[in-house]
């Protein structure tokens, strides 16, 4: 009985396999809506002023970088929890591929997340006349609450990862 459970739960690995596979459309999604802002960029160049290009231009970045995470959790969370990708030889492969455990992915999630929130930041800033105070303030108080949890994480697997080598 013991082994029966134990290997159904083993199996049980496999239905995070869909959700790499949804990440996979999610991914499809922001390519499609990246080249609409594209396209809106490219058309209405002319007509935009300087700051309104700027942040269309972060949108961008923005979108880009979120679909590297989305990339970076799809593949690191397939190989860490459910299986090892089998890429040929003479295949490219990703150099990271393989090698991000899970306190890494962590570290990469965290990293990517500050990333993204400085250019939200950066986003509200460019408008600041526009935006009340206070919201302001919530702003930075969000991206600074990022940059802590991010530090303090990175802090704690140090000395995890010290812990573990003693």
């Amino acid at each position: 009985m013991e082994r029966i459970v134990e290997r159904l739960m083993y199996s049980a690995r496999w239905l995070l396999a869909p959700m790499y596979l949804g990440l996979a459309l999610v991914l499809v999604s922001l390519v499609i809506s990246f080249f609409q802002s594209v396209a809106y960029l490219l058309i209405n160049i002319l007509t935009l002023e300087e700051s309104e290009v700027i942040l269309k231009v972060l949108s961008l970045i923005d979108v880009s970088l979120v679909a590297g995470l989305i990339v970076m959790v799809m593949y690191s969370g397939y190989e860490n929890f459910v299986s090892r990708l089998d890429i040929d030889e003479g295949t490219e492969k990703l150099s990271w591929l393989g090698k991000m455990d899970t306190s890494s992915l962590k570290a990469k999630v965290a990293a990517s997340i500050v990333a993204i929130s400085s250019i939200q930041l950066l986003k509200v800033f460019m408008d600041a006349q526009n935006i009340p105070n206070d919201k302001l303030m919530w702003n930075v108080i969000m991206h600074l609450t990022f940059v802590a949890s991010a530090f303090f994480m990175g802090l704690l697997d140090c000395k995890t990862k010290s812990r573990r080598s003693e």
